[in-house]
């Protein structure tokens, strides 16, 4: 069927009338929104996956129907319709959502933040499962981590970025408290569902956008419009994509299927991580080699500068709200427990294994 047929016979009407979940056949069916265009690779494909594993594991009794960004509501209201009873579940990123309150915002990536390994440590064995319930709850929906991209790229940029004054009065695409920096150090941030960037890239109404990786940018074909390419990404080291669950559904839940929710969720989690790894080395390559995309890593001043920027927006956002402060407590934390180890491991072993060349 065609898309925009689609959004024209079923679309609209099903905004109104899908508040409540049907039941046919014995299945439980349910809407899930998320911010990606349909079967976008690792964004939507997660989703989908996400979609048919609960079915499979609960034997049918929840059938789970996926809704691309913009088909029910838009790509960046998706946890406003699990709250609103327009759907029952979203798979979108909770930084979307920091107008609501800025705890969200480290609930997918804060600039310095956790890696995806970390992410994980924090969420299932360092009290960020508990204050992100209780953070949730407040908007009636109970989240779970369902995906995560692992270290961004820094963006792409129409002219090269050789100090931070390069950055001043720029207009990029940048969502989540990695925006509030870069509005801090002058540059101008605008948060724009993914399907909206390339338009605007070629219009000229933003002059750079970060939005994933190589294995997502290349499908987007950013390299059409602009040839510079940085790393690292300062602002998401780790994006973690939320399962967000009606809780008025979850509280419903037997025991039993609130674990098999909770499984398929953590297994697309490691799924989904395990994608973006296995498919962004190829994809950098083909950017390179075939499309003439010039690589760059952010000066080491400019990193600097995004760092002491960065101390003031966190210390802002975690301040903003009595729960909010209670997810920035949590997090740095774990960040002072944590970071010293991946120091002494994973940074130490990567730079080690450089030695060798194979």
């Amino acid at each position: 069927m065609d898309r925009r047929n689609f959004i024209k016979t079923s679309g609209l009407a099903a905004a109104a009338t899908l508040a409540a979940p049907a039941i046919a056949s014995g299945a439980q069916e349910l809407k899930m929104v998320t911010s990606w265009p349909k079967n976008f690779p690792g964004l939507g494909t997660a989703a989908n996956r996400l979609a048919a594993q609960i079915a499979k594991a609960t034997e049918g009794r929840y059938k789970v129907r996926v809704y691309a960004g913009g088909e029910i509501v838009h790509p960046l209201k998706c946890l406003d319709a699990v709250q609103e009873g327009t759907a029952e579940l979203y798979h979108s990123a909770d930084y979307y959502y920091r107008g609501k309150n800025e705890g969200l915002a480290f609930f997918t990536a804060v600039p310095f933040g956790f890696t995806a390994n970390e992410m994980d440590a924090w969420i299932h064995h360092g009290g960020g499962q508990q204050v992100w319930d209780e953070l949730s709850a407040g908007f009636g929906v109970k989240p779970l981590a369902a995906g995560n991209t692992g270290v961004q790229m820094g963006g792409w940029f129409r002219k090269e970025i050789k100090s931070i004054e390069d950055l001043k009065g720029l207009k990029m695409r940048i969502p989540g408290l990695g925006g509030a920096v870069m509005n801090a150090i002058g540059a101008t941030a605008l948060t724009l569902a993914g399907a909206e960037i390339m338009p605007a890239l070629q219009s000229g109404t933003i002059d750079a956008s970060e939005w994933v990786g190589p294995w997502n940018d290349l499908a987007f074909g950013f390299y059409k419009v602009t040839k510079h390419y940085y790393y690292p990404g300062f602002h998401e080291p780790g994006a973690q994509l939320t399962f967000g669950i009606s809780k008025k559904l979850w509280d419903k839940m037997s025991d039993t299927d609130k674990e098999i929710f909770k499984a398929v969720a953590a297994a697309q989690n490691a799924i989904s991580l395990a994608e973006y790894n296995a498919n962004n080395g190829a994809a950098l390559r083909t950017l390179v080699e075939k499309h003439g995309v010039k690589l760059h890593k952010f000066p080491e001043d400019v990193f600097k500068a995004f760092g002491e920027a960065s101390k003031d927006v966190m210390s802002k956002a975690g301040n903003s709200t009595p729960i909010a402060k209670k997810v920035y407590d949590s997090f740095l934390k774990f960040r002072k427990e944590v970071i010293g180890w991946t120091e002494i491991s994973d940074t130490a072993y990567v730079q080690y294994r450089n030695l060798s060349k194979w």
